[in-house]
């Protein structure tokens, strides 16, 4: 594998999150609303590159991209020479209020645009068709975006492709724990939901493989990959995330979704057991704000 030289690693600053939110698509006459949202998911973001340490002139490919709010990051960290292949199998109709199309085309015409490739593609199928520029890359990520998969076996197979194609894989995702007792309400929420969703062939939800930071583990050790080092990030109460997965779990429709999809009484009655565990678990908390989950950080070689 070819190597390309870079420039020794230096800590993104946590003040550049305020640029990074600008670079996402904003509703008109809502720009503050909309940037008091992105900020947090920026500086978590910036946090996980500083943990990873990518170097500029980095070649990186990003595996589950979305609309691009790792992406915005990752082109910050590689600099000018370097260079970030995004990759999402995700239609470009999809999402709301803005598409996956309208959200890359926009960050695309950001000051750090172009740096970015995108790749509207099924990843596996990218990396065996050789995919990419030169179809090789200094780094490979995944962040967040494990839990999107359908099953583990597509993480399995995404991780067998890349194992002659990267140097380094770094991984972020949330880690099934709650070191703040505000966040257990997330853990509940995220099990209930996809436990679910494995009874909906069709979800598109965004919880559908729910792997521990162990079992993602074992995954890359099968494909050849050896952890060289991993940490837990306790994210600021500011992200939102573990309150939009519990206020969803908690709603009227997460009954009409188990109605819809589950036909065995003892799975529903788990399921709305779940949901009253989630409901119960918030309540706890007195009034506080629910927070989000431990993340799990990792680098593999």
């Amino acid at each position: 594998m070819t190597t390309v030289t870079t420039t020794p690693f230096v800590p993104l600053p946590l003040s550049l999150a305020a640029t990074v939110a600008r670079y996402h698509i904003a509703p008109e006459g809502n720009a503050d609303a909309h940037i008091a949202v992105e900020l947090p998911q920026a500086e978590h973001r910036i946090r996980l590159v500083n943990q990873w340490r990518i170097p500029p002139g980095s070649r990186v490919l990003e595996i589950g991209c979305g609309q691009g709010t790792l992406t915005a990051v990752l082109a910050e960290a590689v600099g000018p020479e370097g260079r970030v292949d995004a990759v999402d199998p995700g239609s470009l109709d999809y999402g709301a209020p803005w598409t996956l199309g309208q959200a890359q085309a926009h960050l695309s015409a950001s000051p750090v645009g172009g740096r970015v490739a995108w790749y509207n593609a099924d990843p596996e199928a990218f990396l065996t068709s050789g995919g990419g520029a030169d179809g090789e890359w200094d780094v490979v990520v995944l962040g967040h975006c494990i839990w999107y998969f359908s099953s583990p076996e597509t993480l399995s197979a995404i991780l067998a492709a890349l194992s002659d194609r990267a140097a380094t894989l770094l991984i972020a995702e949330y880690a099934l724990t709650a070191a703040e007792k505000a966040a257990v309400p997330h853990v509940l929420a995220s099990m209930a939901r996809a436990f679910l969703e494995a009874h909906n062939k069709a979800s598109e939800a965004n919880i559908r493989c729910l792997l521990s930071p162990q079992s993602i583990t074992e995954a890359a050790r099968a494909s050849g990959w050896s952890l060289d080092e991993e940490a837990i990030l306790i994210p600021d109460e500011a992200l939102q995330d573990g309150s939009w997965e519990t206020g969803s779990v908690k709603s009227a429709s997460f009954l009409d979704e188990i109605a819809t999809h589950v036909k065995e009484t003892p799975v529903q009655s788990l399921l709305r057991s779940s949901r009253d565990a989630v409901i119960g678990s918030v309540a706890a908390l007195q009034g506080s704000k629910v927070r989000t989950m431990d993340v799990w950080v990792a680098r593999f070689n």
